[in-house]
């Protein structure tokens, strides 16, 4: 069955944590599954900020194939909720000043982390991911299937939530995670939300227009 690729990658935005299936090395082979916060990239891909010492860090040294999985089922119900499966390989980022900024937005106590020396970026590139949006709903995509379109750059994203930050978000304690030509990530009094985008905004004035009915919204 054919999917939309919007739905898995709003789900992608939309989940703080993943589970990480990685190729054991000992016992050798066996998958490997251990659960972890993420936060997506630019291109909507999971990026996983793990220990050196950690044993799926070593076992993606040895293999970087993995599968990731992401469910969103707030109620218990997983079978009726949401979830994708994604396939691909985990490649090392660098730390850049960039990279772990928006990171940071996305999970603030992580900077304790970074302070270590020990833990480094990760992110998938995908092969295939299969999406379940409950019964009935389900299908496979192409990694390249998920986004056709370029990512917005750091400083365009980052003139953006700089905007909205001193506009008018920080009164009503509502904060603006990321930016994509499909929706906003926001969190409001602790708990995440995705804002989802009539349609795909293609240049600055389209996502100011949308972030501000955004915002309108959340005030309301």
């Amino acid at each position: 069955m054919n999917i939309p690729a919007h739905a898995p990658l709003h789900l992608l935005h939309s989940a703080a944590i993943g589970t990480l299936a990685t190729h054991a090395r000992q016992p050798e082979g066996f998958p490997y599954p251990s659960v972890l916060p993420f936060a997506p990239d630019p291109q909507h891909r999971p990026m996983i900020l793990v220990s050196r010492l950690a044993e799926h860090t070593h076992n993606l040294h040895a293999d970087p194939r993995a599968g990731f999985l992401v469910v969103d089922a707030p109620d218990g119900d997983v079978l009726s909720g949401q979830r994708v499966t994604l396939l691909g390989t985990f490649e090392p980022v660098d730390s850049t000043p960039e990279v772990v900024q928006r990171y940071l937005r996305y999970h603030p106590d992580a900077e304790r982390y970074l302070v270590l020396g020990d833990f480094a970026f990760w992110a998938m590139r995908l092969e295939r991911l299969r999406y379940i949006g409950g019964f009935g709903a389900m299908g496979w995509l192409g990694g390249a299937e998920l986004d056709p379109l370029p990512p917005l750059g750091f400083d365009e994203e980052n003139a953006l939530i700089t905007h909205f930050a001193g506009h008018s978000t920080g009164a009503m304690g509502l904060q603006l995670l990321g930016v994509d030509r499909y929706g906003a990530d926001l969190k409001q009094a602790g708990a995440r939300a995705r804002f989802v985008f009539d349609d795909v905004k293609l240049n600055t004035e389209a996502l100011h227009a949308a972030l501000e009915e955004c915002i309108q919204r959340h005030a309301n």
